[in-house]
C-alpha cells in the first residue's frame, strides 16, 4: 500500500485535480489519499484557506460574511464544473460552511479551526465525488468516524496515540479511500487542526498506522533542492536524504514538507517520496532512515530563516552554579515560551527564540525574573536575527568544514553573531543580521557545491 498525499497546488483548479486522478489510477498500490485545500492558480490568486480565514474572521467579529462564504462556494463551483460533478456537491458544501458557522458561534477558536478544517474536508468529498463519476470504487473518509483523535490545542493540535490503533481500521476498507488533511477531532468531538500546512502530517500519520510501503507527497516541484531556488539560482536537485537531515532543513526554511511531518513515518521506518504532480514520471526525492553520502560532498543542503532572536545572559562563575541552565528554562517555560539553540561560555549564556513568541509583555516579565531570581551581571535581548544552516550526514567525517563556512561567510563581508554544532554533526548554525541572510546562503552554497 502507498498513501499519497496531494498538496494545495496539486488541488488548485478542476485541471490540476483530473490530473491528480490520473496519478492516482496509474498505481493500484496508491490505496489512501490524502489531500489539501485548493491553493493558488497563480501567482496573484488567493488560497482557500486564506478565504476561510477571512470567513472565521468575520463571523467571529459578529460582522457580515456572506461575501466570504461566497468566495469560498465560487471557487469550489469552478471545480466542480469544471469536473462535470453539478451543482449538488456546491450545495452541499454551502450547507457545510453554514453548519460550521451557526455550530461554533461564539467560541472563536472552534470556530476558526472549524471553518479552516472545511478546505481540505469538502476537496476530499469533491476529488471523491469525482474518481466515482469515471467508475471506480472509491470512499470519503470522515476523520470523526475512523477516529483520527488529536489534542485539543486549537491551531496546533497533535495526534493522540489511539489514533494510530483506529487508523489501521483503513486496511479493512477496499478500494481507493480519499482522506482530508490538516484536521481531526478532540476526544469531546470538536474540529481541531494541525499547524498550517499540516496535510504533510495526516499524510505521515495514516502511511505509519497502516504499515504502508511509502509515503509519496506530492507538491509542485521535481524533488528538495539543496537552497532554497528564491536565493540560489538553479540549486541543484537532491536525490536522497535522511530523515534527519530533512527534518534540520525543515526546520531551518525548506517548505517542501512541513517539519513536523517525519515523526510518524520515522519511528515506523517507512520511506518518504518527494514527487512533482506537475512531473509525475520524476523520481523525485527518497527520505530514508539511512544513506551513503558521499565523502567528496559531505554537505547535503543549506538553509536559512529569518525572524529569531537571543537572550544573551551574562554571570561571573556561572559555570560553577548548578542548576543556571535549568532555572533560566524554567522561567522561559513559565512564559510559555519555548527555547530554539542555546549556545553558551563559561561565564554566559544565550537562548534563541522565535522573535513572534517573545512579544513586549513576555520579555518585560521574563527579564525582570531572570534579574531578580538570577542576581545576572547583565542580561539583553537581541531582535532581527537569522539562522543558517549547513546539513549533511557526511559532516562528521569531514576535515575543515567549519573553516570552509566561516571563510566564505567572511567574503561576503558578512559578521558571524553565533556559532552552534552538536555532538551528532549532522549540521552546523550560523546566527547573522537578518539583511545578510541571503547573501551568507548564497556564499555556503557557491562553497560547497560550485567551488
Amino acid at each position: 500500500m502507498k498513501v499519497a498525499k496531494f498538496g494545495g497546488t496539486s488541488m488548485a483548479d478542476a485541471e490540476q485535480i483530473k490530473k491528480v486522478c490520473s496519478i492516482i489510477l496509474s498505481d493500484t498500490e496508491r490505496t489512501l489519499i490524502v489531500v489539501s485545500a485548493p491553493g493558488k492558480r497563480h501567482a496573484n490568486d488567493v488560497k482557500v484557506t486564506d478565504l476561510l480565514i477571512a470567513l472565521a474572521g468575520k463571523a467571529a467579529s459578529g460582522g457580515a460574511w456572506e461575501s466570504e462564504l461566497n468566495a469560498v462556494v465560487s471557487r469550489y463551483a469552478a471545480i466542480a464544473d469544471g469536473l462535470k460533478l453539478g451543482g449538488g456537491i456546491i450545495t452541499e458544501i454551502e450547507n457545510d460552511l453554514k453548519g460550521r458557522l451557526a455550530k461554533y458561534a461564539g467560541h472563536e477558536e472552534k470556530l476558526t479551526d472549524a471553518v479552516k478544517a472545511a478546505g481540505e474536508d469538502n476537496t476530499a468529498k469533491v476529488v471523491a465525488g469525482y474518481l466515482k463519476s469515471l467508475g471506480h470504487e472509491v470512499c470519503y473518509v470522515d476523520p470523526k468516524d475512523i477516529g483520527m483523535l488529536l489534542s485539543d490545542d486549537y491551531g496546533n493540535a497533535q495526534v493522540l496515540p489511539e489514533s494510530y490503533d483506529n487508523l489501521a481500521r483503513l486496511k479493512q476498507i477496499p478500494g481507493i479511500k480519499v482522506f482530508p488533511g490538516f484536521f481531526g477531532y478532540t476526544r469531546a468531538g470538536d474540529v481541531v487542526t494541525f499547524p498550517r500546512g499540516g496535510s504533510d502530517i495526516t499524510g505521515s500519520i495514516l502511511a505509519a498506522a497502516v504499515g504502508a510501503d511509502v509515503y509519496e507527497n506530492f507538491t509542485d516541484v521535481d524533488s528538495v533542492f539543496s537552497a532554497n531556488p528564491g536565493i540560489v539560482n538553479k540549486p541543484e536537485a537532491i536525490t536522497a536524504l535522511t530523515y534527519r537531515e530533512m527534518r534540520e532543513l525543515s526546520y531551518a526554511g525548506f517548505t517542501v514538507l512541513h517539519e513536523e511531518t517525519l515523526l510518524p513515518v520515522f519511528k515506523a521506518g517507512i520511506p518518504v517520496n518527494i514527487r512533482n504532480t506537475n512531473n509525475p514520471g520524476a523520481t523525485g526525492t527518497m527520505i530514508t532512515i539511512t544513506r551513503h553520502p558521499d565523502p567528496d560532498r559531505p554537505v547535503v543542503g543549506v538553509a536559512g530563516k529569518k525572524g529569531f532572536c537571543f537572550i544573551d545572559i551574562s554571570k561571573y562563575l556561572m559555570n560553577r552554579e548548578v542548576g543556571f541552565g535549568r532555572k533560566v528554562l524554567q522561567i522561559l517555560e513559565d512564559a510559555g515560551l519555548s527555547y530554539e539553540h542555546t549556545p553558551s561560555g563559561i561565564d554566559n549564556i544565550s537562548v534563541i527564540l522565535n522573535g513572534s513568541k517573545l512579544t513586549q509583555e513576555i520579555e518585560q516579565k521574563v527579564i525582570s525574573r531572570i534579574r531578580k531570581e538570577l542576581s545576572v551581571d547583565l542580561v539583553e535581548v537581541h531582535r532581527g536575527f537569522s539562522i543558517i544552516f549547513i546539513v549533511g550526514e557526511g559532516m562528521r567525517n569531514s576535515v575543515g568544514l567549519a573553516a570552509r563556512a566561516t571563510q566564505a561567510i567572511a567574503s561576503a563581508d558578512v559578521n558571524i553573531e553565533m556559532i552552534n554544532q552538536g555532538a551528532s554533526e549532522i549540521s552546523m548554525m550560523f546566527g547573522v543580521q537578518d539583511p545578510d541572510m541571503d547573501k551568507s546562503v548564497q556564499a555556503i552554497y557557491s562553497e560547497f557545491f560550485r567551488s
